[in-house]
């Protein structure tokens, strides 16, 4: 429990948009698949030698979200100021009661744990900027995102509303199909279209939305001509994808690379390289059918 109150105390000290100095590698879901994340930082560097941002959802589904999260934290504490965990939309207790992380809690605790990390969870961070210019969070954009002061204002601890700005960034996702905003398939939330994603980029002098909340077939997608990434870090999710996981490698200069983790363990540098500000950007083109992770 000591690692869960010091967590909670650190997040608490920390705002809730997180702004960050690259180099740093951004990590999408994981959801309790433990050796995984172990072999993450096997093969990308582990803390402090590598700075971490997180996009949540760290429990449910898999079979150990209670190693993930624990080692997650330790992290944190051990390095507060270059390890930062964002909040998913499975760190809400109406979720993860739901998706597994309460029964795992319960078989190999007891609920007053759970609720304890619940506890936790209502005091993770929103958002994170790094270097200006990428704006990063789990799930997508919201119509009620005004200004960046929205997100520094959201309290804190809270549980996550059914609606509404923090609902909206913890669930909303890109569609191929929507103009503007329309209802999401999941049931909560909306998604929205590439005019969407420019006009925010604009607005807020950003060069590129930063996401996880879906499973893709590489590891990472882009969307809307590359002004928005899906990263999706749990190889072959739930033992039924067969999906690669990606970690997004954010250089001082902005470069943007992709290693990527194989099932079985193989890292390759994707030849997925980004700089932030040109308009013409070499790369493999998005994979179609992204498919989504229900969380």
């Amino acid at each position: 429990m000591t690692i869960l109150h010091a967590s909670r105390e650190i997040f608490l000290t920390q705002p809730a948009l997180v702004e960050l100095a690259p180099p740093v590698k951004i990590v999408g879901d994981i959801h309790g698949q433990f050796s995984d994340l172990l072999r993450l930082f096997a093969q990308s560097g582990y803390p402090p030698a590598a700075n971490y941002l997180f996009l949540g959802d760290y429990v449910d589904r898999g079979k150990q979200s209670l190693e993930t999260i624990l080692l997650l934290l330790c992290y944190k504490i051990k390095y507060p100021g270059n390890f930062f965990l964002l909040r998913g939309n499975h760190e809400c207790a109406g979720v993860n009661k739901v998706y597994g992380f309460y029964d795992e809690c319960k078989r190999r605790a007891n609920v007053k744990v759970w609720k304890t990390f619940i506890d936790v969870f209502d005091c993770l961070p929103i958002a994170g900027i790094v270097a200006g210019k990428i704006f990063c969070v789990h799930g997508g954009l919201s119509p009620s995102l005004d200004t960046m002061e929205d997100v520094r204002n959201i309290p804190r601890p809270t549980d996550v509303p059914d609606y509404g700005l923090l609902n909206d960034l913890l669930w909303s996702d890109p569609s191929e199909t929507a103009v503007d905003w329309e209802d999401n398939e999941r049931g909560v939330s909306y998604c929205f279209g590439a005019n969407v994603i420019n006009q925010f980029l604009l607005k807020h002098d950003f060069d590129l939305v930063a996401r996880a909340h879906m499973v893709v077939e590489d590891g990472y997608e882009f969307f809307g001509d590359r002004s928005l990434v899906t990263i999706f870090s749990a190889p072959n999710y739930c033992g039924e994808f067969n999906n690669l996981g990606a970690v997004m490698c954010v250089s001082e200069e902005l470069m943007c690379t992709f290693e990527i983790i194989k099932p079985e363990g193989a890292v390759r540098v994707v030849n997925g390289k980004r700089r932030m500000s040109p308009p013409s950007l070499p790369g493999p083109p998005a994979a179609s059918g992204a498919k989504e992770a229900g969380g």
